[in-house]
């Protein structure tokens, strides 16, 4: 069967070394080519756009695809949207791993939002030390508050997105530690974190550092994706497909 996995992410890592391992599957990873130097793994990879939802159902056509596996960003609006839509189109079986949200425990001070735009603003007029984790791309909007010292991390460099703020910028990709993401906290002497609800495991530590140090989290809610059959893992996706395949043979 060959299989479409729209990945970037852990999840969409795990399911490909998973799939590595069986030969009655046939992978191709697709990347939207936002990283320059992507984690190497072991499937056919192409990089870019597909030109939309009927440029993603043409090349499910064009490919023979058995199966679609949405396991994007949860913030991957655009591409998450034109998969439910190339899926409706063509009839091929979509499956997406979401990862569960974070959510607030006990001695967590967050500020939920529903957009970048607005952690800009929660940030306040005061001048802070702000550890800023929203990805390179959305980075531009906090240009809008050129009050605050930001330290910056992202996988790619942050290049001219904040030109004259006073910006340390670290480059590093998950995942990281509760201790560690402690550690820096302290040493850059962060008084707020704005960040993404991103879910899962990999850059929680972040989370769980600010409640022990007490600081405040302005937190990006997960944005509404379309309602698609869906799993939380690498593992509960390869029985998805397992069992598709099964029923596709009359087993």
């Amino acid at each position: 069967m060959r299989i479409l996995i729209l990945g970037g992410t852990t999840e969409a890592a795990g399911l490909v070394r998973l799939l590595a391992a069986r030969p009655d599957y046939d992978v191709t990873l697709s990347l939207a080519g936002r990283t320059a130097t992507p984690l190497a793994l072991p499937a056919r990879t192409r990089t870019g756009g597909f030109g939309g939802a009927d440029g993603l159902a043409a090349f499910l056509r064009e490919h023979g695809i058995g199966a679609l596996i949405d396991a994007t960003h949860p913030f991957a609006r655009v591409i998450s949207r034109n998969a439910a839509a190339a899926s409706a189109a063509t009839g091929v079986p979509l499956l997406a791993i979401r990862r569960p949200a974070w959510t607030r425990e006990p001695g967590d001070d967050w500020r939920e939002v529903d957009s970048v735009a607005e952690a800009v603003a929660a940030l306040g007029a005061a001048p802070r030390r702000v550890f800023l984790t929203v990805g390179r791309l959305e980075l531009a909007a906090f240009a809008a508050a050129p009050q605050h010292r930001y330290l910056v991390r992202t996988i790619e460099p942050v290049g001219d997105a904040l030109p004259g703020l006073d910006v340390t910028a670290i480059e590093a990709r998950g995942p990281f530690g509760a201790d560690d993401e402690e550690a820096l906290m302290r040493r850059h002497g962060v008084a707020i974190l704005a960040t993404k609800n991103s879910g899962g495991r990999a850059t929680y530590g972040k989370i769980a550092a600010a409640r022990r140090l007490r600081l405040p989290v302005v937190i990006v809610r997960q944005p509404v994706l379309p309602e698609v059959a869906r799993v939380a893992d690498a593992g509960a996706a390869l029985a998805w497909l397992d069992a598709h395949r099964a029923t596709e043979r009359g087993v």
